[in-house]
């Protein structure tokens, strides 16, 4: 006899462009994961299963695979825009076959519903196959794809695929902060997503001897490599540099952060600064963590512009210019950065009121409620829900 109560199936689809896609779905399928026991997750990403698990709480089928580029980059700060749109070009050229592999894949596997953040190939494919479909997040390719080419010949029809794709989602979860997408139809507006870690800075420093008067800054730049020449920096005095340990750097003032053991946003919580580039997943958690961040804008990055704009209301931060950044001129501006007003932490209400949002597709094994995605003015997330720090 069938299974009177099949387990309701979520495929869900992460770009791999840097880390900040995975910042935002995970906080929303741990909520998901924690209201539906029986929920089943098939998970497709180029991320490695390890870095999956170590935000995912939820067991899950990882598919090793990605259906995006999102924009190929020089460095964590700049875009290759020639390979950028030679791989644009590339992958619309037999546009219509790649939706049909799609399709079928996605018919296959026969989720109940689809989460994209934020690739449009899966969404155009579902719909093809007739399965329910949900954006989220707090940009999308097709409105950086019209930034950066829309001046070009060959990219009107592209574009036009892009958005179709993307409006053919049942809504698209506009996550705060976000740009503002008047190109999509169908946007919802969420709350902050942000992961908020334990405050464990009394056993990092004990791990790694720091003097009582020592500050730990932490250097993350999001999963796009940028190694910056910390070996020449001049001294900061009381200040301890914590690096990815592919640096391979040895340096009386830097400890490698994975041997400490913690996760990064246990490592976010704990330190007293970040220095970063404009990315959702650093600036949400930051925020909502209680950590000052001294930040390096990126070359030409649209999405920038609101993430900045929110921290700058809701956080601590300082912007520094890159030649600052490698020269190593940093301790005026952390001490101008410290000596900021502490706002209250925004809370991350986003990822419960996006599960909400998702469940009445799981529930209903395939079925999705009519009124799942309504319509409705946007919301105002700004920081409304403040959290005592």
């Amino acid at each position: 006899m069938p299974d009177p109560s099949p387990r309701p199936h979520l495929f869900v689809d992460i770009s791999a462009h840097g880390l900040g896609h995975l910042a935002q779905v995970a906080p929303v399928l741990n909520a998901l994961a924690c209201r539906l026991e029986n929920l089943r997750m098939t998970l497709r990403s180029a991320l490695p299963t390890a870095m999956l698990q170590a935000r995912i709480e939820a067991e899950f089928t990882h598919l090793a695979a990605s259906s995006d580029f999102g924009y190929v980059m020089h460095d964590a700060m700049r875009v290759d825009l020639e390979a950028s749109a030679r791989a644009y070009c590339a992958q619309h050229a037999d546009w219509d076959l790649r939706v049909a592999h799609e399709a079928r894949l996605l018919a296959g596997l026969a989720p109940d519903l689809l989460l994209s953040d934020v690739a449009y190939l899966p969404l155009a494919g579902a719909a093809r196959a007739g399965i329910p479909a949900v954006a989220m997040c707090s940009l999308n390719w097709a409105g950086l794809f019209a930034h950066f080419f829309a001046a070009e010949h060959w990219a009107g029809e592209i574009h036009r695929q892009m958005l179709s794709a993307y409006n053919s989602a049942a809504c698209f979860l506009r996550l705060t902060p976000a740009m503002a997408m008047p190109e999509l139809s169908g946007k919802r507006d969420i709350g902050p997503v942000a992961a908020l870690g334990e405050d464990c800075r009394q056993s990092i420093r004990a791990r790694l001897r720091c003097a009582d008067d020592e500050r730990l800054v932490l250097i993350a730049f999001g999963g796009v490599s940028k190694q910056l020449p910390l070996a020449a920096w001049p001294r900061v005095a009381r200040v301890r540099w914590l690096v990815p340990q592919a640096w391979q750097l040895a340096h009386p003032c830097a400890s490698d952060f994975e041997p400490l053991g913690r996760s990064f946003t246990d490592l976010m919580r704990s330190v007293d600064a970040v220095i970063a580039k404009p990315g959702y997943g650093t600036f949400a958690e930051a925020a909502c963590n209680g950590t000052p961040v001294l930040y390096v804008r990126r070359h030409d990055w649209p999405e920038q512009h609101c993430l900045i704009d929110w921290l700058e209301r809701h956080g601590q931060c300082r912007e520094i210019s890159e030649a600052e950044l490698l020269a190593g001129q940093l301790e005026a501006a952390l001490e101008a950065l410290w000596q900021q007003p502490v706002p209250p932490n925004p809370l991350p209400v986003g990822a419960a009121e996006s599960a909400a949002i998702l469940l009445p597709w799981l529930r209903r094994a395939g079925r999705p409620l009519a009124a799942a995605c309504p319509a409705s003015a946007p919301d105002d997330h700004e920081g409304a829900l403040p959290a005592a720090r």
